[in-house]
């Protein structure tokens, strides 16, 4: 992608790198809200109302109060540093738009996988998907309500991933968290292929 400049940084030209990250998980864990709450520039979101056709084909167990959902993707920017700028793409939820994740997640850093307790079971997909095509991930813990009702421990159990794989509590809704999330992933990544290189 372009940028639209470069900074001068100890009087070196500094090109930043840009990395593409996957904001991914189930149905309504919290993918929008979070891009959109780091994002430094207006975010792009392809949000639409709910309407009855949705009824009996996404599962609203949970977040009976959603509303709006994404139907194709969410798109934000934020730079780490001079050196790193991310791209931030972030995926829909429902079954029947997972089509969308092969293009999405093409050319992709890593990824995120948003959990929401209440609903464990929607993150396996997303899961599930990350490990078979070999793309590093960590695990997202969103305290909807502001509150974690399990450890750390009980949700890497529950999930069932390897030791290596990161999780960590946020809350989507506040952008220090959410960047926090992304300094982690974008750590995790580089060991990753550090650890492979060597």
């Amino acid at each position: 992608m372009a940028f639209g400049g470069s900074e001068q940084v100890s009087d070196a030209l500094v090109i930043p790198t840009s990395i593409k990250i996957v904001v991914a998980g189930g149905f309504g864990v919290g993918k929008t809200t979070m891009v959109n709450s780091v994002s430094e520039i207006p975010p792009l979101s392809t949000e639409e109302v709910l309407t009855e056709a949705s009824v009996g084909v996404d599962d609203m167990k949970g977040i009976e109060g959603k509303e709006t959902t994404t139907v194709a993707l969410d798109f934000g920017r934020i730079t780490i540093n001079p050196q790193v700028v991310l791209y931030l793409f972030g995926t829909p939820g429902q079954n029947r738009f997972w089509f969308m994740w092969d293009e999405l997640a093409q050319g992709a850093l890593g990824a995120i996988v948003l959990v929401d307790t209440r609903r464990l079971d929607s993150s396996f997909p997303s899961i599930d998907f990350f490990e078979r095509r070999n793309i590093p991930f960590i695990v997202a813990v969103n305290g909807f309500e502001g509150a974690w009702e399990h450890s750390i421990e009980e949700v890497r159990q529950a999930l069932d991933i390897d030791p290596t794989v990161p999780v960590v509590q946020c809350d989507a809704r506040k952008r220090e968290s959410s960047k926090d999330v992304l300094v982690e992933l974008v750590q995790y990544t580089m060991d990753q292929l550090q650890s492979a290189s060597a």
